[in-house]
């Protein structure tokens, strides 16, 4: 009987160690981090279709991405001095799928058509599908016209037949 039990025992005991020897030697799976485009970007400069480069004073914009939230603001003015402006603020979730934006605060001010001062608490939620290839992540902006890159300390914004912006990461 008492051979019994240690025979139990020494099984049991064998048996335990295969157990966390198996775990110890699966690693756990890491979780597929998010893609970040967290930052502070600058625009440095617009092209337009016909080639015409703008740079401030004629354009100026900043672009900031935290862990939660879009800030964006951008203004420019016309060789006639009107000027349009835009200020966005939002909230966004990135994942390596896609973008969800929901915006909280839009203010237009478009004096290039007359369209005067805008505003939009609407609060407007969309989700649009990411590409990610080569270290850079593109989405087209659900609320804009304008598709953006992220590679490196670089960003393109590019809206088809309008314009395409050049920023840098400042932070």
């Amino acid at each position: 009987m008492h051979h019994h039990r240690l025979l139990t025992a020494l099984v049991l005991s064998i048996s335990l160690l295969f157990a966390a020897v198996a775990i110890a030697s699966d690693p756990p799976k890491a979780a597929a981090k998010s893609p970040s485009i967290e930052g502070t970007y600058k625009l440095v400069s617009r092209t337009l279709p016909d080639g015409t480069k703008m740079m401030s004073p004629d354009i100026i914009g900043l672009l900031t991405f935290t862990k939660t939230h879009r800030n964006f603001n951008i203004v420019w003015k016309q060789p006639d001095g009107k000027k349009f402006s835009l200020s966005i603020v939002s909230t966004y979730k990135l994942t390596d799928k896609d973008y969800t934006e929901t915006l909280l605060y839009v203010l237009q001010n478009d004096e290039i058509t007359g369209k005067g001062l805008t505003y939009d608490f609407s609060g407007q939620s969309k989700t649009v599908p990411i590409t990610m290839s080569g270290g850079s992540i593109k989405i087209k902006l659900p609320f804009d016209p304008a598709t953006v890159t992220f590679s490196g300390n670089k960003l393109t914004r590019a809206a088809e037949s309008m314009f395409t912006d050049s920023w840098e990461k400042i932070e």
